[in-house]
């Protein structure tokens, strides 16, 4: 089960300010997680944090000690790149102890670059080539359906990934088959390798593209957890959920947010200085 017991109400301060607190010391874990490999992808970890607190510690049913439960809900980061907010966050919840971060990209460690199922307990899917995750999702909620399974489905996705066709012959199938058990979760932070999103391949109107595959489709703040938990927990009508989630890339650290270079920069040790102390307010 979740760790913050879902008995609160969505936008219960408390629940909120709990969320907001495991989201900041997840920052702080990437940030060291990152210094110590000197290798890592630090904007796009910090814009898709709060989306990932939201869904491990607010939403999804699991159990850190028993990964392969069979009720599991099944979480996919499609992208995998990304994986060092995942891997903090996994061992927020208890999937392996904290220090073990410091083996992020070592030769041969359980901690990839990229999230590899064979090496972790509680990886559904190995992920890094992008416009892979969905397609792996969309079969996982097929498989829930025809088992008759209560389990959910959740896919995170960068939105430069959906410059991918195979995601949108997923969202096809996804909506033809009103896979009412899957979310995808975009993380609309606008920026990609080397530019924007719009500059490289426009995207918009992108909402109108997942509704035309039959999502019922959502755009809102991605660092709002208010709003995050109302459409998350939000009951199933029947058709796949599409969260279009709005954020920053580098959210939380002033020199990193909205700058495309930080999208696989690593910070110096004076940078990861003054970037903790943005985060913990000290």
């Amino acid at each position: 089960m979740t760790i913050i017991q879902k008995c609160l109400q969505k936008d219960d301060p408390e629940r909120i300010a709990k969320l907001s607190q495991i989201a900041s010391e997840i920052r702080v874990d990437i940030v060291n997680t990152i210094a110590a490999a000197k290798m890592g992808h630090i904007g796009g970890d910090f814009s898709v944090t709060d989306i990932l607190v939201s869904l491990f510690f607010g939403v999804m049913n699991y159990k850190s000690q028993d990964p392969q439960w069979a009720d599991r809900d099944r979480f996919i980061l499609s992208k995998g790149h990304c994986a060092a907010a995942l891997y903090s966050v996994m061992a927020k919840a208890g999937y392996f102890k904290h220090e073990q971060l410091n083996e992020f990209m070592k030769p041969l460690s359980f901690l990839g670059g990229h999230p590899n199922r064979r090496k972790l307990a509680g990886i559904e899917a190995n992920t890094g080539p992008l416009g892979h995750g969905l397609p792996i999702g969309v079969g996982c909620a097929v498989g829930a359906s025809l088992a008759k399974k209560t389990y959910r489905t959740f896919v995170v996705l960068g939105d430069g990934e959906l410059q991918e066709g195979s995601n949108w012959e997923a969202a096809m199938y996804g909506g033809h088959r009103k896979l009412g058990n899957l979310m995808a979760i975009i993380d609309r932070n606008r920026l990609q390798q080397g530019a924007s999103t719009e500059e490289t391949n426009s995207l918009d109107p992108l909402a109108d593209k997942w509704r035309a595959f039959g999502w019922d489709t959502y755009e809102l703040d991605g660092h709002n957890f208010a709003e995050l938990l109302n459409v998350m927990e939000a009951p199933d009508t029947g058709k796949p959920k599409a969260i279009i989630a709005n954020t920053i890339k580098g959210k939380g650290v002033s020199f990193i947010e909205n700058r495309v270079e930080w999208h696989h920069k690593v910070p110096s040790a004076e940078q990861n200085i003054q970037a903790i102390k943005e985060l913990t307010h000290s």
